[in-house]
């Protein structure tokens, strides 16, 4: 293992009491060296430049897949790329969102704690020599090695695909994502715990930009091959936009503290156990999706595009919720390191909330539009009238599991936070990919690829209950039943408007944007006065500060 020489000093993890009045911080041992860029206001202009981006890479990601669909459809071509496409959506979970992230932020920010005490060698530079070039090694050769097993990739993936010629072709190329997703991974996990966020946040720009101008220039050579080939390109492209910005914070000096105070002892780095129990428990998240292309290809040609496109619709309110989360994990786990639990619970409690909040708003416009969103975004080309159908009700049922999603991203980030190993997480992602399995096997012959996406929203949203339940003082302490109770009212919220949002988009006749567009404001408007009538915390809070600023401008 990697490990920085650690500091004697008190257990920085000690329980804390969940009582219902918050009381105030105090400052910790570390207090006053790890916030100077994590107050409110930093953290605001990051989520803001990190959402932004965010979107674009989003909607970037919606013209490829919009892309794909015009010049291939949901056909057999298709779900031979959705195949191979499953390595980099694998590798995405692995090595870029979740996996590398959980052992690689906390790591970078106990040795950015530890700098401050200006010690004889600098932690960030000795964590860097000892981890980066043995990770370069390994993700090089795992890609070897999927290129070389591509034909037996696919057919543990998916079994049932007529002529898999095609599906191992285009996993050749994607197998390249072993290595390109891999040091994009280290370089954002790096950035970010030195709370820089813009280089993170542009990778998926990059990326999609890649396939969106290799579909273009190469679908009529290459066929679907083409978008296999943007998967190889967008990935080294992914590494190239980080490189320049680490290479400046590795290159900068040392900012010795102000203060002496002794950083928590925690053992450190780059554990071996810390590193298998985060990787398995994104491994077990992504296996998922696994577990849905192998039920999905014994169905009829269609079925894998249908829930792919189902997915890649509904997973961006999700996508969106988490940005405040992937922005303010650096800031839990640079306050654990400090020894500040207390700062680091109040800031778990609120994301959980505000990314609650938001993913059940997309979650009911989703369900409320599916149909006419689907009309408009992908019924053109070879996309048909049939395939928006499908998709749309496909993408119901799964958008029933966006919030378990988002607090499955959320509660996993607490967990690993304090950068020593739990095996929590796996257990609640083993017992929730057995759920899925279990129901989905049970599904798949009766209802189809809508039995599929339903197992995967009932299991993922046990591993989410599992995971807030663990919360506790080995971890982030945080008061789960007030917790669970703002966003069960979020939920009945969210359900309100949703049926209300679904009245009016079938009451709007004429183009599907205008259903869309009339849907989406019954949503917005009927989820905050529902969420204002239930007492939803969200909404509470920001009609307090407005009424508070007005009084102050009289």
């Amino acid at each position: 293992m990697t490990t920085v020489p650690p500091r004697a000093a008190p257990d920085p993890v000690a329980p804390v009491a969940p009582v219902a009045p918050v009381a105030p911080v105090t400052a910790g041992p570390g207090a006053g060296r790890g916030d100077e860029k994590s107050g409110g206001s930093f953290l605001a202009k990051a989520a803001l430049v990190t959402a932004v981006l965010s979107v674009a890479g989003s909607l970037l990601g919606l013209v490829r897949d919009q892309a794909l669909a015009h010049f291939f459809g949901a056909g057999t071509d298709t779900d031979a790329f959705l195949v191979a496409w499953t390595l980099p959506e694998l590798a995405a979970t692995l090595l870029i969102e979740d996996g590398l992230a959980f052992f690689l932020v906390p790591a970078f920010s106990l040795a950015l704690a530890r700098r401050a005490d200006a010690p004889a060698t600098d932690p960030v530079h000795e964590l860097v020599r000892a981890s980066l070039p043995r990770m370069a090694l390994w993700f090089a050769g795992t890609a070897v090695l999927l290129i070389a097993a591509a034909p037996y990739v696919v057919a543990v993936l998916a079994p049932g695909l007529p002529d898999p010629r095609l599906a191992v072709d285009c996993t050749r190329l994607t197998a390249t994502c072993a290595l390109t997703f891999g040091l994009t991974g280290y370089c954002s996990a790096a950035l970010r715990a030195h709370q820089r966020f813009v280089a993170p946040a542009t990778v998926y720009v990059a990326y999609n930009t890649a396939i969106i101008a290799a579909l273009f220039a190469l679908a009529a050579p290459l066929g679907v091959r083409a978008a296999a080939v943007g998967v190889a390109v967008g990935g080294a492209l992914m590494a190239v936009v980080q490189a320049p910005s680490l290479w400046r914070q590795l290159r900068a000096a040392p900012v010795p503290s102000r203060e002496k105070a002794a950083t928590p002892d925690r053992s450190t780095s780059l554990q071996t156990a810390i590193i298998w129990t985060v990787l398995l428990f994104a491994l077990c998240r992504q296996s998922q999706v696994l577990i849905e292309r192998f039920l999905a290809s014994s169905l009829p040609a269609g079925a894998i595009s249908h829930l792919n496109y189902a997915q890649k619709v509904a997973q961006m309110p999700m996508a969106l919720s988490l940005m405040l989360c992937t922005v303010t994990f650096p800031v839990v786990a640079r306050a654990l390191a400090d020894g500040e639990t207390e700062r680091a619970r109040k800031r778990v409690e609120r994301d959980l909330v505000l990314a609650g909040c938001m993913v059940l708003l997309g979650t009911a416009a989703v369900i409320a539009a599916a149909r006419p969103l689907i009309e408009l975004l992908f019924q053109r080309g070879a996309f048909t009238a049939r395939d928006t159908a499908a998709t749309a009700s496909v993408m119901r049922v799964y958008a029933l599991g966006l919030l378990g999603h988002t607090l499955v991203g959320a509660l996993a980030r607490a967990h690993f936070s304090v950068a020593r190993t739990t095996w929590i997480p796996l257990h609640a992602m083993v017992t929730g990919v057995v759920t899925t399995a279990g129901l989905g096997f049970l599904t798949v012959g009766t209802w189809g690829v809508r039995g599929i996406a339903g197992a995967n929203a009932a299991g993922i949203c046990v591993a989410a209950l599992l995971l807030l339940r663990g919360m506790g003082p080995r971890t982030v302490a945080i008061r789960t039943r007030a917790v669970a109770g703002q966003l069960g009212r979020l939920v009945l919220a969210a359900a309100g408007a949703a049926a209300l949002g679904a009245l009016c988009a079938e009451q709007v006749a004429g183009p599907p944007v205008l259903a869309v567009l009339a849907s989406f404001a019954a949503v917005t408007v009927s989820f905050v006065l529902l969420g204002l009538l239930l007492g939803a915390q969200p909404w509470a809070s920001a009609l307090r500060t407005v009424t508070g600023k007005l009084r102050h401008v009289r």
